[in-house]
């Protein structure tokens, strides 16, 4: 059936577009534009008079008309390019869906089908949302990249040999006789590929961070300068300052943007052993805090011992910690290691946020990995778990068994290319698509 929709916002703007895919796209397209040729050029663009029921203009605008397979479908296109009133849009695609051969689009259906259509791996297909939906430098550059089929041939490339490899295993164990000598360097292809599971797995971590941007956190006890420093990093005085201890009862957080990511700045109550009650409430918020942040920075008042500065890093409950010295404009503190900076003079300050950088990136560009959902993240874990496995059994069991573990991971790994997907995989998957798209 054909399906149409508005492919852009329900705001007034310069430009608005009614997109239409399916086998009736021309024929209902020209109704709403009845000068239009009946076999119409491919991809050229027309100037025309769109009309209601009655034959009366409504507007003036492009038709465009995209021949499948060679559209984004894969189906018959065609696109409406109107005035961006909404009220106009709405009307002409309430002429359209007076047509008993269409309907209004799902949520991404236009995108699914180009899946189904094979114009799109899964990967590709996801990587629209993600772009849509980019908030940072780097997530526009990171689904870009995505879009082009950077993270579909890094699981091409393992998922490829993983499939010889099961194919071997398989001849031997179906036709030992026309297969023999396929299954000799298993332990070794098995450990290689393993390899290559995990190296895909830890750059699937940092394409989650891209893409959900990190969350850093500063903390430690009262009065050591966090509220300052974190007015200095965010650019603006977002925090309440002031010399009696105490003053932050609750976690402040700022949107920052450092060289293309998205890093949400947390501000957190004052660490002490006697708060007042309301205090004692914000503390306990940080400590909650803590436990969910990529980062979190310890910041210490003058005179702070290393003993002293191990018992703080204890309250972030596991969480990687960097310990700087506060306040370093008031009292430089002797022989400490610790790094120092000055949230009121900016000392130490740039360093700072270029340590926090290599710590949630570990180096290179944020803009140069694939955006990576949870999705994918879960099923490359699976992956790397099954080969784990493999790689063991490998050594002590039976080939059924490595065979078996192989399959797991070849499973795993087509839930992200989409070589295996069921239908409530790809209804999840597309819910989250925006109508249009």
């Amino acid at each position: 059936m054909t399906i149409a929709a508005l492919a852009t916002a329900p705001a007034a703007g310069a430009v608005g577009i009614l997109r239409l895919s399916g086998p009736a796209a021309l024929d209902v397209g020209r109704l709403l534009a009845p000068g239009i040729p009946a076999q119409p050029t491919p991809r050229h663009a027309y100037l025309a008079s769109f009309v209601d029921a009655e034959g009366r203009s409504l507007d003036e605008g492009l038709f465009l008309y995209f021949r499948g397979p060679q559209s984004f479908t894969g189906e018959d296109v065609v696109e409406l390019q109107a005035h961006g009133s909404p009220r106009l849009l709405r009307l002409l695609l309430a002429r359209a869906l007076e047509d008993a051969r269409v309907r209004h689009a799902a949520p991404g259906e236009f995108t699914r089908r180009a899946f189904l259509n094979g114009r799109l791996d899964l990967t590709r297909a996801e990587a629209v949302a993600d772009l849509v939906a980019a908030d940072s430098e780097a997530a526009v550059r990171a689904a870009a990249a995505g879009l082009s089929g950077v993270l579909a041939s890094r699981v091409q490339a393992l998922e490829e040999p993983l499939r010889a490899l099961h194919a071997d295993m398989e001849g031997v164990l179906s036709f030992p006789d026309e297969a023999e000598g396929a299954d000799e360097d298993v332990d070794a292809r098995v450990t290689a590929l393993r390899a290559q599971a995990e190296a895909l797995l830890s750059e699937a971590g940092r394409g989650r961070l891209v893409r959900r941007g990190a969350r850093v956190a500063l903390f430690g006890p009262v009065n050591a300068g966090k509220s300052t420093l974190f007015n200095r990093l965010v650019g603006e005085s977002r925090a309440l300052v002031d010399d009696e201890p105490g003053t932050t009862r609750d976690a402040l957080e700022a949107r920052v943007e450092w060289d293309g990511l998205a890093v949400t700045l947390f501000d957190t109550a004052g660490l002490r052993e006697t708060p007042g009650r309301v205090e004692a409430l914000g503390i306990a918020r940080t400590r909650e805090l803590l436990v969910g942040v990529d980062l979190a920075v310890l910041v210490l008042p003058p005179g702070v011992t290393q003993a002293e500065a191990d018992a703080w890093t204890r309250d972030a409950g596991g969480t990687h910690v960097l310990v700087v010295d506060g306040k370093c404009d008031v009292a430089a503190v002797s022989g400490s290691p610790r790094q120092r900076v000055s949230g009121l003079t900016g000392e130490g300050v740039d360093a700072l946020r270029d340590d926090m950088l290599g710590r949630l990136w570990g180096g290179g560009t944020p803009s140069a990995v694939a955006l990576v959902s949870e999705r994918h993240a879960d099923a490359l874990r699976r992956a790397s778990e099954a080969l784990g496995r493999a790689e063991s059994a490998s050594r002590v069991s039976t080939l059924e068994v490595v065979s078996g573990e192989v399959g797991l991971a070849l499973e795993a790994l087509g839930e992200v290319s989409g070589t295996v997907v069921s239908e409530a995989l790809l209804d999840a998957i597309f819910q989250r698509f925006c109508i249009g798209k």
